[in-house]
């Protein structure tokens, strides 16, 4: 029985050592981060050198450019934008060609200005890459839009309202309404 006692005693030592085993991953886990850091700074250079390359690949460009190929691409960067509606709102007016290389973008207010100048390096790489043109710049201009105006004072209703139904100064001539203001 006493050689099987010495059996029995390694026991508890192997499950104080399994105790220490299952520490090991959590202490191993604090290498891992570093290597998954080191893994992204890895690929963060090679998505550079990609970048460079990229972007000197389409630097001596210069093929002129259409009206309609303008259109086309400019389309196409409002699809991979798709799921910004503002964005697409303030874009959807298609830019004027200036000097050939130069697009003038008409909007109506500095909130436009502000969200166009977010997206700005993204549209300018697409549009050079799409249209084979290192040149391209864009301008933004804030001009006031025409629209429909959308507020009216009372008296301004009247007379919209009268002038589309002339029975309704009739009304307003028989019962002498008029508005206090």
């Amino acid at each position: 029985m006493h050689s099987h006692q010495p059996v029995n005693a390694p026991e508890p030592i192997e499950k104080s050592s399994t105790v220490r085993v299952i520490r090991k991953p959590g202490g191993s886990f604090t290498p891992s981060i570093k290597q998954a850091l080191a893994g992204t700074e890895v690929e963060k250079s090679i998505v550079d050198v990609i970048a460079q390359t990229a972007y000197s690949e389409y630097d001596n460009y210069n093929d002129p450019f259409t009206k309609e190929q303008l259109d086309i691409k400019w389309r196409a960067f409002l699809e991979t934008i798709s799921d910004r509606p503002n964005l697409i709102s303030t874009l959807s007016t298609i830019p004027e060609i200036i000097d050939g290389n130069r697009l003038l973008l008409k909007i109506g207010n500095s909130v436009q200005e502000e969200e166009i100048r977010l997206i700005k390096p993204d549209l300018l790489g697409f549009l050079k890459r799409e249209l084979r043109n290192s040149g391209i710049e864009l301008n933004v201009s804030i001009e006031k839009i025409e629209s429909e105006r959308t507020h009216f004072s009372d008296s301004e209703k009247m007379q919209i309202l009268m002038q589309k139904n002339p029975e309704l100064y009739e009304l307003k001539q028989k019962f002498n309404l008029d508005f206090n203001g």
